[in-house]
């Protein structure tokens, strides 16, 4: 079936499939023929989640002793550490780092004042009340705002923004807390790429270039043996605003003779949007579950769906990921330029306030050993527009840009093929953008850079980063590319598969490497037996002791900045040799697609 493809300004925009344009997404056209300290109860919550409604807002809490809970992680992962992979419950962490106890319980009874309702988590209090409450409760008028996103089509949904810094009452600013109208402000909403694949249906399965299924990508990968590691008793949490169909997971997971997981669903602010096959929510949710599973075979996996992807349904829902504690690793196949957030971008009013309430979240979720996991982005080294809108800039996105998260970039993959075999081996990768060319840098590849707001965290010091912050990706792998839009491709361009409504379509984006690494995460720490929190010490420890027998190091590229030997902002530290990773490198690997080793 032919569906209408549109080319929207510097994006690609998909008429039948997507409704929203931005980075960190995946593409599709049809294919045819997851210390311990004295433990303080948490707080009361107001009223139960389903219960606040509303104009939403965030009054985030200030950690307490954040020095000594970002050296706590660091011990987590060094393996000489007494602290080396020993964990917080939340009811731990509250006790050494949240926001206290009676914070919380002034901040919710000063909003419960002036008429919102509240909830609590560890490090704020969720508040909601009708707009003209809001408006006189800190002093702003809520208008409906003018995107600075990279692309327009977030700014066409119904939004609200304040039309200046809110003033906070004296309780809150004693207490040190910031307000948040992210939920409001649908310029800070995150962004999806739903990405058409104009990669050919090649004749067999399949040929050099793929179109790839899991278990291609697991064979080419070197993934340990089904028969042996499949991720067992870990679970991945994929965030997203759509629900998914379970008769996709039939379709998808029958074709390699491999039962579907049951999905957990988790609703967040009252859940997902309901499946729709033009949504370009909907194909996200339903690729990222594909890959982390098919990745993962024996993990559990949980989607914790929002109604959007606004800053604070986000929020909401990494909050409920650790307040939960059930993930092990959580994947973000979203995101936005950080630029965005500064002062540059909005009238002179810095909004990076919204970038450290996730990074503390993140910081809380490493500590209870949970690993996030998130696309690097797929319009290269150029993420971002310049303040005017008028010509694209280098810039890297939030959340992958945080250095608590995994930031996962993409590649196209070379596997041998011959008529008749089923034999996915790895030949070669290469990271090659490709351009649209009518507007200067505008391009589909491998998100990375340099960020501006966060600093080095230490973890890159144990590789030449070439750089004095934090630097995109940390990890690489397949994500495909040619998308529709591009006059030129690369001949070695490829793609993925993904169920969807019923049928199967090509996708292309870091939207597909990121969680197919989430499940290698899984296998690893199913083999290891333990979380790994922040996985990027785990990540850089290995390039330090062995880099070419964990990394395959010599993939060439070009995202606007050169992948060259070494860490690279194109690859991170490239894309793995699994069985290594997952420190299992004498296992028996996963062989030919089909087989008891690779169903």
């Amino acid at each position: 079936m032919t569906r209408l493809i549109l080319r929207v300004g510097a994006l690609a925009c998909i008429a039948t499939l997507v409704s929203a344009c931005g980075g960190g997404g995946s593409r599709a056209v049809p294919m045819m023929p997851g210390q311990s300290g004295a433990q303080q109860p948490m707080a009361t919550i107001s009223v139960p989640e389903s219960a606040v409604r509303g104009v939403q807002v965030t009054v985030h809490l200030p950690l307490r002793n954040g020095a000594d809970l970002d050296a706590l992680i660091a011990r987590q992962g060094d393996q000489s550490s007494a602290d080396y992979h020993h964990y917080l419950t939340p009811d731990q962490f509250r006790a050494a780092y949240g926001a206290s106890q009676q914070d919380l319980a002034t901040a919710a009874a000063t909003l419960q004042g002036m008429g919102f309702q509240t909830r609590l988590t560890s490090q704020s209090v969720i508040a909601a009340a009708p707009q003209s409450t809001v408006e006189r409760a800190f002093s702003v008028k809520l208008q409906v705002p003018q995107s600075h996103a990279r692309g327009t089509a977030s700014a066409a949904r119904a939004g609200l923004t304040a039309n200046r810094a809110p003033a906070l009452p004296a309780a809150l600013t004693k207490l040190g807390a910031t307000v948040s109208f992210a939920g409001l402000q649908n310029q800070f909403d995150f962004q999806r790429v739903n990405k058409v694949a104009f990669t050919p249906t090649p004749d067999n399965r399949y040929s050099a270039e793929g179109p790839y299924w899991f278990t291609d990508l697991k064979q080419a990968y070197g993934y340990p043996s089904y028969t042996s590691a499949r991720g067992s008793g870990k679970k991945i949490a994929v965030v997203g605003s759509s629900d998914i169909l379970d008769s996709d997971l039939v379709l998808y997971f029958g074709h390699e003779a491999l039962t579907p997981p049951t999905v957990v669903r988790r609703p967040v602010d009252g859940g997902p949007q309901p499946f729709d096959p033009s949504s370009g929510g909907s194909i996200e949710a339903s690729l990222d579950v594909q890959q982390a599973f098919g990745s993962a075979p024996g993990a559990g996996i949980m989607l914790y769906g929002v109604p959007d992807l606004s800053s604070q349904s986000v929020a909401d829902a990494y909050a409920a990921i650790v307040e939960d504690n059930k993930a092990d690793i959580v994947n973000s196949s979203f995101g936005l330029c950080e630029l965005y957030y500064t002062a540059a971008y909005n009238g002179g009013t810095d909004f990076t306030s919204i970038i450290q309430v996730f990074h503390d979240i993140f910081r809380q979720g490493n500590a209870q050993g949970i690993t996030f996991v998130a696309s690097s982005g797929d319009n290269g080294a150029y993420d971002c527009v310049d303040p005017t809108d008028s010509f694209l800039v280098k810039g890297v996105s939030n959340p992958a840009d945080d250095p608590n998260t995994t930031a996962v970039g993409g590649t196209n993959l070379v596997t041998t093929f011959k008529n008749g075999s089923l034999a996915s081996r790895y030949v070669s990768e290469e990271a090659f953008s490709d351009s649209y060319q009518d507007i200067p840098n505008d391009q589909f590849g491998s998100g990375g850079g340099i960020s501006v707001i966060f600093g080095k965290p230490l973890y890159q010091y144990l590789v030449n980063t070439h750089a004095n912050t934090r630097t995109v990706p940390d990890v690489a792998m397949h994500m495909g590319g040619c998308p529709v839009g591009a006059p030129i491709c690369n001949p070695d361009d490829s793609s993925d598969v993904v169920a969807f409504g019923g049928q199967f379509f090509l996708v292309i984006g870091t939207s597909a490497s990121s969680p197919e690494f989430a499940g290698l995460l899984a296998v690893t720490e199913s083999h290891l037996g333990t979380r790994l929190g922040n996985a990027n010490y785990y990540i850089y420890g290995l390039a330090l002791l062995g880099h070419n027998a964990a990394y395959r190091m010599d993939i060439p590229g070009y995202n606007g900045y050169n992948a060259t030997p070494g860490y690279n902002y194109v690859l991170g530290n490239g894309t793995p040799h699994a069985a290594v990773f997952a420190a299992d490198p004498f296992a028996q690997l996963a062989g030919n697609p089909g087989t008891a080793s690779n169903p």
